[in-house]
Formats: C-alpha cells, sequence, structure tokens
C-alpha cells in the first residue's frame, strides 16, 4: 500500500470509502469535514493506495495537547491485510514527530470489531465521558 497525503482530487473516492465503511454519521457532511481539515493540518490527512485505488484513510489532528484520529477506513475488500495497522503505525509517527504525548480517538461501543483492532494495538478505554456540541449544524449530503 501507497501511503501519501490527501489531495482534493481524491474526494469523492474517500467518500465513497467512508460510505462503504459505514463511517458517514446524518449530523456530519462529509464534504465539509473534508474542507475543515484540509484547513488545518492537512497533512495529517492521509490515504492509502493500491494499484491507484484509494483503499484506505486517516485523519490526524493535533492542537499542541492532544492528538485525535478520524476516519480510520480500509475498503471492505482490503482489510484484515495489516492496511489499518500500517496507516495508524503512520499517523501515530507524525504525531509523535510533533511532540504529541497521547492520541485520543471515539469508537461506537456496539462496534465490537474496531474496539477489538484499536485493543490489539494497544489502546484502551479512558475513565473519561466523551462529551460533544454541535457549534455549526451542517446538513446532510444530497444523496
Amino acid at each position: 500500500m501507497n501511503i501519501r497525503q490527501f489531495s482534493e482530487a481524491d474526494e469523492s473516492a474517500v467518500i465513497d470509502l467512508w460510505r462503504d465503511c459505514g463511517l458517514l454519521a446524518p449530523q456530519n457532511n462529509p464534504h465539509r469535514d473534508i474542507a475543515r481539515k484540509l484547513e488545518v493540518g492537512r497533512e495529517l490527512f492521509l490515504v492509502g493506495e493500491v494499484d491507484g485505488e484509494i483503499i484506505a484513510s486517516v485523519m490526524g489532528g493535533y492542537e499542541g495537547h492532544r492528538g485525535w484520529v478520524n476516519y480510520l477506513a480500509v475498503s471492505n475488500e482490503h482489510r484484515r491485510k495489516g492496511f489499518g495497522v500500517v496507516l495508524m503505525r503512520r499517523i501515530e509517527g507524525l504525531l509523535l514527530e510533533r511532540g504529541c504525548p497521547k492520541l485520543n480517538l471515539q469508537v461506537r461501543r456496539s462496534n465490537e470489531v474496531v474496539l477489538a483492532f484499536y485493543r490489539a494495538m494497544g489502546y484502551g478505554e479512558d475513565e473519561v465521558v466523551s462529551l460533544g456540541k454541535r457549534l455549526i449544524p451542517d446538513k446532510p449530503p444530497a444523496e
């Protein structure tokens, strides 16, 4: 798998990947999520390609205190081949280079497969409650 930074030409393929992986939520417009990421730390938005096809993505962030990972996705036909681990290790390395001391991510509690994936990579559940407040409502994308 070739890992590189996201480029604007990747948008459709990445959104299709997220849709196929079940990562899209009604309250998040993926076009806006991508546009926002490109404004802040775009070098931490990576895609993985096999034979020129985007088969994976990860969106990292760091604000000086904690790192975050969003939108880790590997296409269904390429899962269980180590691509997710490789992509996570790359984003961990980029965050570590920036001095990031801790990485956070969120997984839906019902997603046991993904929880097991992260646990196998050394991630554990923190004794915290995740809270959120939407400051800018996103309109769902037109289908």
